[in-house]
C-alpha cells in the first residue's frame, strides 16, 4: 500500500491500524523481489528489531519526528559497524568505525535504516554504471539507467522499496537520478547539512540531501538532517525553519527563466512539458521574468576542472597502506601504491584522478585550476544578480530523459554533458530541487529543476507545493 506522505502512515501506526514490523517486513520482501534492479549494496534484515523498539516508543508517545519512516542511505555515508564501500573494489571489505552526522540525525528521530544503496564508484558518474556492484536499473524501463551517482537511492524510492532515501549531490547526483526516476530530489545549500561521515569526492561541492515521492517527506527529512555540526567546519550555523509547517502558501513568486538553459540540445518533449508548467504559473498570477546567466556555457568545463582536482587530492588516501584494498603484487612501496590503486579503482575514477592531477600540476595550475576558480566566482555573480530580481530560477533538470544502459559509456564527454543544467547549483553553493512533472511519449519521467538563493530551501519547497496543488 502506498501513502500520500509519512504523516498518513504514522497516523495508521499510532492508531494501531498498521504494524510497523509488518510494514518493514513488506519493504524487505519488496527489496528481495526487486533484486534485479540492483538498488541496494547491503540490506539490513535485522532492522525488524528496530521496528519493534520504535513501535513501542510510538505507543508510549515518546517517539521522534521520523518514527517509523523507513530510509535507505547511499553507500558513501558512514554507518558504524556496517560496510562502507562507495561501490568501489578499493573499499570492498571496509567496515565503518563511526556514523555520519546526517545518518545519525535520522536514527535519533527514530527513522529505520533499511540498507545502503548502490551508486557510481566514489559518487563519480551520471548513470550509475560505474559501480563495482554492477549497474542499477531504472524501474520504469529496466533497459535504461536510473541516473547517477545516487541511482540506487532514487530507484529505492521510485520502486517503493523505502519511504525516503539519502543521496549526495556534487554536480547533480541527487537531482538528475530523481528526474530519470520520477521522484523529488533536493540538493540543499552547501553547508546546510553536515558532511561529516560522507566520503569526500569534491569537498567544496558535495551536499547530502533527500529523495522522496512527495514534498512533505522531503521537507520533513530536510528539517531533521539540517543543523550546524562542530565536526564539519563548513556547516552553517543558522536557524533551520520548520519546513513542513510552512509549506502551504498563497504567496505569488517571481520566477526567472534563464534563456541559456533552453538553448539547443534540450529534448523537445521536456521543453514543452516545462513551458506548459510556466503557462500555468502565469495563469495563477506568478510573475515570470526572462533572465540571463551569461557564464553558463563555462559551467561544465569549470565543474570538471575543479571537482577532478579535489578528487585527485581526496582520493590520494586510498593507497593500500592503512586501509582498503592492498595488492598482492608488490615489489616495493611505490609498486604497492601503484598496483593497489590500479587494481582497486574503476576506469571513471582513474580518469578523474588523472584529469585532476593534470590540472593541478606545476605547468598547468594557472591555466586551468586558477582560471576555473575565477570563473566559479563569475558564475556566482551571475546568480547573485539574478536573485536580486527573482525568488526562484526554473530550468530543466536534464537535457534528455533516461538513456539506455551502455548508450553513453564509450563517450565520457557526452556523459559529462548530462550534468549541464545541474552543476551550476554546486559551483555557486545554492539549493536545487527536481520536481517530477510528467512523462514523455515512451512513458519515461520528465523532471524540472528549481533553484533558490543560499539557505532558501523553504521557497523551493513552497513552490513545489504550489505545483502539487
Amino acid at each position: 500500500m502506498s501513502y500520500k506522505h509519512h504523516s498518513e502512515k504514522l497516523y495508521l501506526i499510532r492508531s494501531g491500524k498498521l504494524s510497523l514490523e509488518e510494514n518493514v517486513s513488506t519493504f524487505l520482501s519488496k527489496i528481495e523481489e526487486n533484486k534485479h534492479l540492483n538498488a541496494f549494496n547491503f540490506v539490513f534484515n535485522d532492522c525488524i528489531n528496530q521496528a519493534r523498539t520504535v513501535e513501542q516508543k510510538i505507543k508510549g508517545g515518546n517517539a521522534g519526528k521520523l518514527a517509523g519512516m523507513v530510509i535507505a542511505v547511499k553507500d558513501v555515508l558512514a554507518l558504524k559497524d556496517q560496510s562502507l564501500t562507495c561501490s568501489s573494489n578499493s573499499l570492498k571489505n571496509f567496515i565503518s568505525l563511526y556514523t555520519a552526522t546526517a545518518v545519525q540525525k535520522l536514527i535519533d528521530e527514530d527513522a529505520i535504516i533499511i540498507g545502503k544503496t548502490n551508486c557510481d564508484e566514489f559518487a563519480m558518474g551520471s548513470s550509475n554504471e560505474n559501480s563495482a556492484f554492477g549497474p542499477v536499473r531504472n524501474p520504469i524501463d529496466e533497459s535504461r539507467v536510473p541516473g547517477g551517482s545516487s541511482g540506487g537511492s532514487a530507484v529505492a524510492v521510485a520502486a517503493d522499496l523505502c519511504d525516503a532515501a539519502l543521496g549526495t549531490d556534487t554536480g547533480g547526483s541527487i537531482r538528475q537520478p530523481a528526474a530519470f526516476c520520477g521522484v523529488y530530489g533536493l540538493k540543499p545549500t552547501y553547508g546546510r547539512v553536515s558532511r561529516y561521515g560522507l566520503t569526500a569526492f569534491a569537498s567544496s561541492f558535495d551536499a547530502i540531501g533527500p529523495f522522496a515521492k512527495n514534498v512533505e517527506d522531503i521537507a520533513l527529512v530536510l528539517s531533521v538532517i539540517s543543523r550546524y555540526d562542530e565536526k564539519d567546519s563548513t556547516s552553517y550555523n543558522s536557524e533551520v525553519p520548520n519546513y513542513l509547517e510552512h509549506l502551504t502558501t498563497n504567496q505569488k513568486f517571481s520566477i526567472g527563466i534563464p534563456k541559456e538553459y533552453f538553448a539547443e540540445g534540450l529534448n523537445e518533449e521536456i521543453r514543452k512539458a516545462i513551458f506548459d508548467r510556466i503557462e500555468q504559473l502565469k495563469k495563477d498570477g506568478h510573475i515570470i521574468i526572462d533572465i540571463e546567466l551569461p557564464h553558463t556555457e563555462y559551467s561544465i568545463a569549470t565543474y570538471y576542472i575543479l571537482t577532478t582536482a579535489e578528487a585527485s587530492s581526496n582520493l590520494a588516501r586510498f593507497d593500500g597502506a592503512r586501509y582498503g584494498y592492498r595488492t598482492k603484487q608488490n615489489k616495493n612501496l611505490q609498486d604497492m601504491y601503484i598496483q593497489s590503486r590500479s587494481e582497486g579503482f574503476g576506469a571513471e575514477v582513474k580518469r578523474r584522478i588523472m584529469l585532476g592531477t593534470y590540472v593541478l600540476s606545476a605547468g598547468y595550475y594557472d591555466a586551468y585550476y586558477r582560471k576555473a576558480q575565477k570563473v566559479r566566482r563569475l558564475l556566482k555573480q551571475d546568480f547573485d544578480k539574478a536573485f536580486e530580481k527573482v525568488d526562484i530560477i526554473l530550468t530543466p533538470t536534464t537535457p534528455t530523459t533516461a538513456f539506455k544502459i551502455g548508450e553513453k559509456s564509450s563517450n565520457p564527454l557526452e556523459m559529462y554533458l548530462e550534468d549541464i543544467y545541474t552543476t551550476s547549483a554546486n559551483l555557486v553553493g545554492i539549493p536545487g530541487i527536481n520536481i517530477p512533472i510528467g512523462k514523455d511519449k515512451q512513458g519515461l519521467p520528465i523532471g524540472m529543476q528549481l533553484m533558490a538563493k543560499q539557505f532558501d530551501e523553504l521557497t523551493l519547497l513552497k513552490l513545489c507545493k504550489v505545483f502539487d496543488r
